[in-house]
Order: structure tokens, then sequence, then C-alpha cells
């Protein structure tokens, strides 16, 4: 392997943002969780609505608290130990007003499929997983209760309606991901823990996942208390208030998001020396390195740190953190992707294509597809890319040898499919539609739209997933959106090496990579040796030092405090923050580096 000498890097793994020093230390260990929810369950009043509705108006009702839990907490632990720190009179699981397990997999039936990967994202809302008979029961045996009744679980604000305290045990994508594959938890309401992962996953993804963003966005303005058990054993409290202060804060300075690294049947060795990963595992194959839907934000506290999904920061600071034209466009979701493709002493990627738009809007419920780029961040002597496809391909002769291929395990993919060397910084640009896979033996830095999970596999080149089952192809959706004009003289003019300079000053030049004019975000690179004035223009940026060891981000006003940031690196700028500098920083002061910025054209 080809490794560049500064590829080296003290990459941070566990980036955090500080949390607001108002609010002092969280709460660490159960007991003192339980402390203080006793405590702040006798100070609070009351709320009379249950007696109003059991028809007996001014007679004071039970105090409510309800711990409400996104998919994937860990109820073994966190039930049983709430249940006996905190004093109760009756105490409530949420899964025993919901709809069996049976009734939920018809009830969604149609947004799960029976497709191994690909689902419609659901139009439900959290009242979809509860059986109204059963609900009203339930509502009936806590109304009559005399003292506190805790709810618990997913649903729990929905089940209690009136609320004395509610807590928010949230859960990072990446920690479920994990307990799926360990079989620890299942889906919400369904008995399938030890249910395939990716089976769960696709539920997740469309189903659940959905359900419980839409009714978390609707209580963070409410939370007394967030915790966090993402680290079994290891449960943290915080204020609602802390959280909600902390995350406004974040959405005015530069921040990174928690990267989280995963091995692949094709997977190199590049991360384990740059992001210094546990030598002991076969390959790293992905980090996903800026996917906030995925991701995870730390909060870091005097005593200890409290992560978080880092989407939380997109649903709350969605204007300052997006932008105007950008919010209004995509409305609380972020669209941009970073993240990284080791095939370094590995293997291809998969070859694949990505649906068109009007497709993904009519099979999977998704409005906007997944364009993207692969920015080449170090390469070998024979690396390359397959991209587009060879002139004169025959579409139907393709397609059947592809389905063959599933057959005999033998597909000629050059014969069909453009080649190109890569070297590193080529910027190789992959509108939707466009045949693609990396070559063995590059380190590539994916820029794309977000919606990752939309990848039609045509061919995997006859081997197995870690799990060792053939990994699922998607030839027949893959036929449908192939656009067959996208061949080696169309993808020379339009996607390889697409580089235009922008501007220039002292000590810092700018210049457009790409993405192709069907593609939403703008690339730019821009290197320096000296300090280069960047500004957010209203929308969020993403950016990545792809040359240099450090570097360090700056405000021109002092409106934040400098940031950091290490080789390979991937770090977001909030539309809020508008202007800043970036410059070289520690051992480099001087030398040339290198950053390649992404954000949304306005005008698109």
């Amino acid at each position: 392997m080809m490794m560049t000498k500064q590829a080296r890097s003290n990459y941070d793994k566990f980036p955090a943002v500080r949390a607001d020093e108002r609010f002092g230390a969280c709460l660490t260990g159960w007991d003192a969780i339980g402390a203080e929810l006793g405590r702040a369950l006798a100070a609070a009043d009351g709320r009379a609505a249950a007696g109003a509705a059991a028809g007996a108006p001014g007679i004071e009702g039970p105090k409510y608290l309800a711990i409400e839990c996104y998919n994937g907490v860990l109820d073994g632990e966190v039930r049983e130990a709430l249940r006996v720190r905190v004093e109760h009179a009756l105490w409530i699981d949420t899964a025993e007003a919901m709809r069996p397990s049976a009734e939920l997999d018809a009830f969604f039936g149609a947004d799960i499929t029976d497709d191994e990967i690909f689902g419609y994202l659901t139009r439900y809302n959290i009242d979809a997983y509860f059986d109204p008979a059963r609900v009203a029961a339930v509502r009936e045996r806590m109304a009559n209760a005399a003292g506190t009744v805790v709810v618990y679980g997913v649903g729990a604000a929905y089940l209690a309606q009136c609320v004395d305290l509610l807590v928010y045990a949230d859960m990072a994508r990446w920690e479920i991901q994990m307990r799926y594959r360990r079989g620890e938890v299942g889906n919400v309401g369904a008995d399938n823990a030890a249910e395939r992962a990716s089976l769960k996953y696709k539920r997740g993804f469309f189903v659940d996942w959905r359900i419980c963003d839409r009714w978390k966005k609707k209580l963070m303005p409410r939370w007394d208390y967030l915790l966090d058990t993402n680290k079994a054993g290891e449960p943290k409290m915080c204020t609602g208030e802390a959280v909600r202060a902390t995350l406004a804060a974040a959405a005015q300075r530069p921040l990174r998001v928690v990267p989280f690294f995963d091995p692949g049947p094709w997977g190199g060795q590049w991360m384990k020396e740059v992001c210094d990963l546990d030598r002991s595992q076969k390959n790293f194959a992905w980090c996903f390195d800026c996917v906030p839907e995925e991701n995870s934000l730390l909060l870091a506290f005097p005593n200890a740190t409290v992560e978080i999904p880092s989407i939380d920061l997109v649903f709350a600071q969605p204007r300052a953190l997006l932008g105007d034209p950008v919010h209004g466009r995509f409305g609380d979701e972020f669209p941009i992707r970073f993240d990284f493709l080791d095939t370094m002493q590995g293997g291809n990627l998969s070859l694949q294509v990505h649906p068109l738009t009007e497709y993904i809007q009519e099979k999977f419920g998704m409005h906007y597809t997944q364009d993207e780029s692969y920015y080449i961040l170090d390469a070998g002597r024979d690396a390359k890319v397959y991209l587009g496809l060879k002139e004169g391909v025959d579409p139907e002769a393709m397609v059947a040898e592809l389905r063959e291929a599933q057959q005999t395990g033998r597909f000629d993919a050059e014969k069909h499919v453009g080649v190109y060397p890569v070297r590193k910084h080529d910027h190789v640009l992959i509108p939707a539609g466009t045949v693609h896979c990396s070559g063995a033996d590059s380190m590539v830095l994916e820029i794309s739209a977000t919606p990752f999970i939309f990848t039609f596999k045509l061919w995997d080149w006859g081997r197995l997933g870690l799990d060792g089952r053939p990994r699922p192809i998607n030839i027949d959706h893959g036929a449908n959106v192939i656009q067959w004009d996208r061949t080696e003289n169309w993808v020379r003019r339009h996607l390889v090496d697409q580089v235009t300079p922008v501007a220039s000053g002292d000590g810092w030049r700018e210049e457009k990579t790409g993405l192709h004019e069907r593609e939403f975000i703008e690339t730019h690179r821009v290197w320096f040796t000296g300090t280069a004035p960047f500004d957010t223009g209203g929308g969020v940026n993403v950016l990545n030092l792809v040359e240099g060891r450090e570097a360090v981000v700056e405000s021109p006003t002092g409106a934040f405090e400098p940031m950091v940031v290490h080789y390979a690196e991937t770090f977001i700028v909030p539309a809020a923050v508008g202007p800043y500098t970036i410059r070289p920083y520690g051992e480099v002061e001087g030398t040339e580096c290198a950053v390649v910025k992404a954000f949304v054209r306005f005008n698109v």
C-alpha cells in the first residue's frame, strides 16, 4: 500500500462539544439518577387533568413521570434500575397498550415490504403502535391511581398524556445497529430480537426511526431530563435545558460529529493507520465521518460526556445550522454526507447505481436521491474507478449477463463499464443513474446527498458478506434507472476532474471541483499556505482537510473559539457562523494544506 507522508494523522475519533457551563455537571450512575428523579417528582405539582378526564373536575390526579424511550434502549437494564429507585404507586410499560407483535407486522407491512433491503418511508405517527382499546384501559388505571404513576417505554408521553416530569432516553443510531447485530434488541413492539440484523435495520430505517423522530421533535422543547444509556452500565443524565442550550451554542461554531468505522467484504487497511484503529481487525471498509442521521454528538460536561444522536442538533437548530435556503428546501434534514470508503489492500466495491429522483420518490417515499462523488484521498499505483458505460454497450445484453452472473459467479465488468485510473486528489462525479464503483487500492472520501441506503448493487464480484450470506443484488431496480447514454465520451467531458479556478489571494487559491449540474451539492477545493478566507454564504458548509497534518478554523471577529482539525477529519461549519478563516497549524505552519468544501447550491 502506498501511503503519503502526511497521511499519518492524529485523527480525533471522539470529538466533543463543550456543554453549556451554566449547567455544571451531569448525573452519573443509577443511584444519583434515581435520587434526582425522586427530588424532582416531590417538587412537581400534580396534574388535575386525569381527575377531570374521569369526570371529576377540580380533583387532583396522580403525578406522572414519563420515561420516553427511543428504539434500542436496553429495557432489562434501564427499566429495572429505575423501578427500584423511583417510588411509585403504579408502573406502566407502554408495551401493555401496544398492538400485538403480529398485528404490528401486518399494520406496517406495506412500509416494511418483503424486500431484503428496501421499504417505504412510513407516513405513520406514534399512535400507530397502540391499540385504542388497550390505551383506554391503561389510561383509566392511571387516572385511578393514588400517587406517582411512572410510564416507561416508546410512546410513554403519548400514553400518559399529562406529564409532570418528562425524561427522554435517547439512543445513538449506530449503537442501535450494534445492538441489532448482537441480538439484544428488536424493533418497536415487535418480537424479533433474534431476527437477522439487516432486516431489523430496514424496519428501523423505514418505520421505527421515522416515527420516533417525529415524536422526538414534538417532545424536545418539553424534556426535563435527557438520559444517556448508550454504554450499558454507565447511565448519565442531564437536564433538558442543558441539552437545548448546548445545541443552540453548537449551531454558532464549527463542530465535528463522532465518526464510526465498520468492516466490510472489500475493506482495506488505510484507516487503521491514519485513524489509529484496532490493528487486530481484518479490515475497515466504511467510516461515516459526517452523516448526522447516523452519527453521535458528544456533549462534554465537567465530570462526564453525554452522547446523543447528532440529528438532535438538526432537529433543535435547523435554521441556524442549515441556513434559511437549505432549511427551506430540505426541512430539518441534513442533506450533505461525507464518508470514507477504504479499499487499500482490499477489493473492489460492488458495481452499483443509485435511483433517479422520480424513482426514489415513487418506490421508497424519499424526496431526493443519492447523487455523489469520489474524492481520492490516497491511491495505489493501479487504482481505478469503474464509471459509466462503454461506447456501444448493449443494455439488454448487459442486464442478461448480470442476471446470469448470479448463477455462474462470473461477470466481465470491463466489457460493459468504463474504467479510469485515479490518483490522489482526483475528483470523480457520480450523478444518480451512473453505473460506478471504486476499485481496489483507493481511499475515497465520498461526498454525497444523504439518502445512503438507496444503492442498487448490480454485481458483487462473486463474494459473500461478512455474515457469510450473499449480499443482496438489485438488478431489477438497477435496470430501471441506469442512464445508458452515459458512455465514455460523456463521462470524460462531464464527470472526471472537472476543475475550474474560482478565486485566489495572498497564500491561497480556490477551485471548483464539482458537482455535476444534476446534483444540488457544489464542491470547492481551497489550497492554502497562509490564512484563507471562507464564508458560509447563508448555508451550511461541510469540509475535510485533504492535505496537511493540521489546520485551525478561526473567526475573524472572535465569535467562536479556534478549532484545530487534523488530516482527513470532516467538520461542519453552521450557516450561522458566516465568515471564517482556515490556516495551517502546528508543525505544518507555512506549508501547503487543502480542504474540500461542500455546500448546497441555492440556484438549483
